[in-house]
């Protein structure tokens, strides 16, 4: 989670895991979200670091699939919930407490970064975006899920694919419409963009 306001996201660190696509316990949510991300990144063993990793179900899948994956989050009980959760799957995995806006990570240290439900809540998105793709290697990709909710929260495809454009990035969009990710019907926009650099993909033209 992002750094404003962490003493909210430790009230909520009990009872976040409840919703579908955030505890993942679901076995058919817990697959759809595998299968997602094993299609967007590349070969385990690769060096991801989870931004925003809440209450580490991802870190924890993809610690399961093989990568090496370490964890960063500004709030020290959804952390503690992470370490419980990598603990019982059997992983280790490195989980840090952090300002995601202002990661405390080496540059060009992963393969890929990813981040879910975090760029829609900080407040300087380019200059955080930025810091995001210093940590990457020549090669690597950012994975950023995203979505535009009902709420009018949120942030659209068309404004973080402009953001990635305007950082030298592709934009490859694959739309989350898939109940099975949420453990329910949605009517809301939700999203994945897989970016790279720009010269070693043509950006925008969609995941097959």
């Amino acid at each position: 989670m992002a750094d404003n306001g962490s003493a909210i996201w430790d009230a909520h660190a009990a009872t976040f895991d409840e919703e579908p696509d955030h505890g993942l316990r679901d076995p058919f949510v817990r697959r759809g979200w595998a299968e997602l991300l094993a299609s967007v990144l590349p070969p385990a063993p690769a060096s991801i670091v989870d931004l925003g990793c809440g209450t580490g179900s991802l870190t924890t899948l993809l610690a399961e699939a093989g990568h090496r994956v370490c964890g960063l989050d500004a709030s020290a009980e959804m952390l503690a919930v992470a370490r419980r959760k990598a603990a019982d799957h059997g992983v280790a995995v490195p989980l840090i407490r952090g300002d995601v806006s202002r990661p405390p990570l080496a540059p060009g240290s992963f393969d890929v970064v990813l981040v879910r439900h975090v760029l829609w809540a900080v407040q300087e998105r380019d200059t955080t975006l930025a810091r995001w793709i210093r940590l990457l290697r020549p090669s690597g990709r950012l994975v950023l899920i995203e979505g535009r909710w009902t709420t009018g929260a949120g942030l659209s495809a068309a404004e973080a694919s402009a953001l990635l454009r305007r950082h030298g990035r592709s934009a490859e969009l694959r739309l989350l419409d898939d109940d099975v990710l949420w453990g329910k019907t949605i009517t809301d926009e939700r999203y994945l963009l897989l970016s790279r650099q720009a010269r070693d993909h043509d950006g925008g033209r969609g995941l097959a």
